[in-house]
């Protein structure tokens, strides 16, 4: 698999992740309708399917899916909470994604 695709299927699988943890935050904590919870279970079950599509270990498919997820987070803290990252949101989650690159890129042998 091509690193541009992984890192789109890491993204798509981030933000299925996000969205169904998201949905029963609003009804939990906001007292938002329980309906939310359906497109929530959609949202999750759509994360677990797409943690499947990459052609590698499991163990090593969710310790670099975890980096990805940071920066994902960091995205909606801004897009969504509306609160601006500070450098050091920034840096941890360039600090994440090098360390998934490293584990999903490097070379291996055998």
């Amino acid at each position: 698999m091509s690193e541009v695709k992984t890192v789109g299927l890491f993204l798509l699988t981030a933000l299925a992740e996000i969205v169904g943890c998201y949905l029963p935050y609003l009804w939990l904590n906001q007292n938002r309708s329980p309906w939310l919870l359906v497109p929530a279970a959609l949202s999750l079950s759509l994360f677990a399917w797409l943690l499947t599509l990459h052609p590698t270990a499991a163990g090593r498919v969710y310790a670099a899916y975890g980096g990805v997820y940071v920066f994902v987070a960091i995205l909606w803290l801004w897009a969504v909470d509306g609160v601006q990252p500070t450098s050091w949101d920034l840096v941890g989650s360039a600090v994440a994604l090098t360390g998934m690159a490293i584990i999903m890129f490097a070379p291996r042998y055998g």
